[in-house]
């Protein structure tokens, strides 16, 4: 069990305004090689910030900046990828964009930084995105190409050979094994939990709760080669048969990894618009939720995916909540073990978890998935007529980042404690 004792809430002076959250959309998730595959990363930014711009009446020339989260940055997504994208989209060139890269929790902190900008008063009107193309630059292409061009590998340096051993590989499915016996989890439990994944997110998809934060995009039937209007996502099993992820062999031997309980690879992209009071006001609109703290922290590299667990932590302690405060948790399932040990270790209620389903069956396109939880949370929050929720998510090299929200009235005052309708 854990040991982490999160630090008291620090006497920061306040930030002298309020991050809201206004709106969100995405693109369905394709599978890698499948219907997006045809899309240059950037174009899949652009559709998503035209789309937010478009479905909100924005005058984009008011968007202080673009914030986007890729991890994979090499080939078609360097370059600065925010820029390409704001310059492949119909903003005005006068939008700057910056790329960010804290690995899977690239996404949460594409969102922290637009809110931190924006609570600091220096900038009014924001939107995070992440976007990956993992048809073009899947997993690991920008170290296996860079090692192969000899140009090294990332923790080639004296000070972590030191610390770790020489030509250390630190291995997020070495760290999902480990994680799941740090916290005593079994095949079974992993394997229920993605099948729960699958289930969840068909039930959403069936009942149109996606419809709000997804925007079909012209794609093309990988079986037919037809060009459609691709509306869901791809890698959702409707029909999951939990016989047969039993089936499945295990990465390493008498180990608890498989492909069913682990997230598929994907190509997609998301953005939200966050604004402080001043760029409610400039844009003339309303806002749907507001952030109510954030943490980061970071943690064991070798176990790597343990860091939603203090990074929760430290987001509550900072708002000055209990887990008993929250309504819904969206934790990212890069593996099954990375959600079962945040419920396990936070003492949390499963129940709350992942409503809408989670990347082991909504998809994973990296540094798109971190907006996509918030978006699908606040969504979640609004249909269930629930208030708060929490957004976690790991890193690779053994980083966490979590966000706790609050949906608002349209003033942006904060709603009376309410009961679910679900």
């Amino acid at each position: 069990r854990s040991t982490f004792f999160p630090p008291p809430p620090r006497d920061d002076r306040e930030m002298p305004e309020e991050a809201f959250i206004v709106d969100f959309v995405r693109t369905p998730f394709g599978k890698r090689n499948g219907s997006l595959k045809g899309y240059h990363p950037a174009d899949l930014g652009a559709y998503v910030l035209d789309a937010l711009v478009a479905r909100n009446g924005i005058n984009a020339s008011l968007i202080d900046d673009v914030v986007v989260a890729c991890i994979s940055q090499i080939g078609a997504q360097s370059a600065n990828l925010a820029r390409t994208c704001v310059l492949s989209s119909k903003l005005p060139i006068t939008v700057p964009g910056v790329t960010i890269d804290r690995q899977g929790g690239s996404g949460v902190q594409a969102l922290q930084f637009a809110a931190q900008a924006v609570m600091s008063g220096t900038q009014d009107v924001v939107i995070a995105c992440g976007v990956e193309s993992m048809s073009h630059v899947n997993i690991g292409d920008n170290v296996r190409d860079g090692y192969k061009a000899g140009r090294g590998q990332p923790w080639g340096g004296k000070g972590i050979s030191k610390k770790y051993g020489e030509n250390k590989m630190f291995s997020q499915f070495t760290g999902a094994q480990l994680l799941a016996e740090k916290v005593g989890a079994t095949r079974k439990d992993l394997d229920d939990l993605s099948y729960r994944s699958h289930v969840l997110a068909a039930k959403a998809t069936k009942a149109g709760y996606l419809r709000k934060e997804i925007v079909p995009i012209k794609a093309r039937d990988p079986k037919t080669g037809e060009e459609v209007m691709q509306e869901i996502d791809s890698s959702i099993r409707f029909k999951p048969n939990r016989g047969k992820m039993d089936q499945l062999k295990p990465l390493f031997e008498n180990g608890f990894l498989t492909a069913g309980n682990s997230s598929p690879t994907n190509d997609g992209a998301a953005a939200t618009l966050i604004c402080n009071r001043k760029g409610l006001k400039k844009l003339g609109l309303k806002p749907r939720a507001k952030v109510v703290s954030f943490g980061v922290c970071g943690s064991d590299p070798e176990i790597m995916l343990y860091g939603p667990v203090p990074a929760s932590k430290i987001a509550l302690a900072k708002a000055g909540m209990k887990l008993k405060d929250l309504d819904l948790y969206e934790i990212n399932e890069a593996f099954a073990s990375v959600p079962f040990a945040w419920v396990r270790e936070m003492k949390a209620d499963m129940a709350k978890l992942n409503v809408h389903g989670g990347a082991i069956s909504v998809g994973h396109p990296l540094g798109g998935t971190g907006v996509r939880m918030l978006g699908t949370l606040v969504n979640a929050l609004e249909i269930r007529n629930q208030r708060t929720g929490i957004v976690a998510i790991c890193a690779g090299g053994g980083t966490g980042n979590a966000m706790i929200v609050e949906r608002v009235s349209e003033d942006g005052t904060s709603l009376r404690r309410i009961n679910s309708k679900l």
